[in-house]
């Protein structure tokens, strides 16, 4: 029987990434057309696409209707905890800021690496101080990014409002007030949806199978 403990030297870290957030699958699921995604980054999508009542993939762009109703996937979260666990057990100084990471703003001793910076705190948080927004109502509303060290980049210059939306007519990204300015009639998209477009493009070839070989030691 296959004993508990993951040989990470074995194992593509990219296999066990969500193609939307990039970072480790929270929460993993399973969409019809076989690739995983953390529940909350790929409900998220979909949310965007509830206009028009027909669900994609962000992968391959297969399409589902109606929306498919997603199951936690068990099998593959235990093996990305126990992945985790195993970095950090074999290098506990990788969650530690290096050169040319975004710092935690929130860590009192070592900075540790930021994973996300929230636009509305506008702060940068370590796995550890991100918990409160994903776990207390009063985050719900906060806008969370990829951690960034320049955070005005995120923020409209004009109207001081996140940037949230792309234009595809300027082929620039904006914020909700500019489409109703020197924006309005323009062809427009969620910003979200335009990057985890250009995330999956620029991608590693293969995306990761859910049913995945893994050796254990």
């Amino acid at each position: 029987m296959a004993q508990a403990g993951v040989s990470v030297d074995q194992l593509t870290l990219d296999q066990f990434s969500c193609p939307i957030c990039l970072d480790f699958l929270k929460d993993p699921v399973t969409t019809p057309c076989g690739h995983c995604f953390c529940k909350v980054c790929i409900n998220g999508f979909w949310d965007e696409e509830d206009l028009w009542r027909v669900y994609s993939c962000p992968y391959c762009k297969e399409t589902f209707t109606p929306r498919p109703v997603l199951q936690r996937n068990n099998m593959l979260a235990e093996v990305v905890e126990k992945l985790k666990t195993e970095l950090q057990t074999a290098s506990p100084a990788h969650c530690y800021a290096g050169p040319g990471d975004v710092e935690c703003d929130f860590c009192t001793e070592r900075k540790h690496k930021a994973l996300k910076t929230c636009l509305v705190c506008q702060a940068s948080y370590c796995e550890d101080h991100l918990q409160p927004h994903y776990q207390s109502p009063a985050f719900k509303k906060h806008k969370l990014v990829e951690a960034c060290a320049e955070l005005q980049e995120k923020i409209c210059s004009e109207h001081h409002k996140p940037i949230e939306i792309y234009c595809r007519t300027d082929q620039s990204f904006i914020c909700y007030l500019c489409t109703m300015d020197q924006h309005r009639f323009h062809d427009t998209v969620a910003a979200k949806a335009e990057r985890t477009e250009k995330q999956v493009r620029t991608r590693h070839p293969y995306s990761f199978p859910c049913l995945i070989s893994v050796h254990f030691s």
